[in-house]
């Protein structure tokens, strides 16, 4: 079984899907990374060219392709959810898990990261904490687990996640 991670941009994704495939001995993949490699630009690029349409377009058809995969932790982009078909194919195709983190939270991961398209505007915070008034359901939606992020230290948050889903698959067994 996949298992998939979603979440607002800074909530973790990269961090601890790295870490989990590590001790579940798993590929790791991470769809903006692969994003990327494909097209050999950085995401702002892609958004400076095609616009955000474009650059979803590409992120879906990234899912689409890697949640064919078996036996892979992959961490999705934060706007991943907003396509109806990511969404049916990461709910359906494996093991979901939230990393549900607050706005002020993200901000603060993600304030000097240049690398980030959706917050290159006046009021960041603001725009994070719309993003999140706007996704927060879709996570929810296809989430088979979710995981505050808040107060949790990443070797905690690592560990449940781990626990929770090798349940999951020693019933699947």
């Amino acid at each position: 079984m996949n298992l998939y991670l979603v979440g607002l941009m800074g909530s973790g994704k990269t961090t601890v899907g790295r870490q989990l495939a590590k001790c579940l001995e798993r590929p790791f993949l991470d769809t903006d990374h692969e994003l990327e490699a494909r097209t050999g630009v950085r995401i702002p690029l892609i958004f400076e060219i095609e616009g955000e349409a474009g650059f979803r377009r590409r992120e879906a058809q990234i899912v689409e392709e890697l949640t064919q995969q078996k036996g892979i932790v992959l961490a999705t982009g934060g706007g991943a959810v907003l396509n109806a078909e990511s969404r049916k194919l990461l709910r359906q195709r494996g093991w979901t898990a939230y990393l549900d983190a607050h706005p002020t939270l993200l901000w603060e991961r993600t304030r000097h990261d240049r690398n980030r398209p959706l917050l290159q505007v006046e009021k960041p915070l603001e725009r994070l904490a719309s993003l999140y008034a706007e996704r927060d359901p879709l996570y929810r939606e296809i989430a088979h687990f979710v995981v505050d992020c808040n107060k949790m230290p990443l070797s905690l948050l690592i560990q449940s996640l781990f626990r929770e889903f090798t349940k999951v698959c020693e019933h699947c067994a």
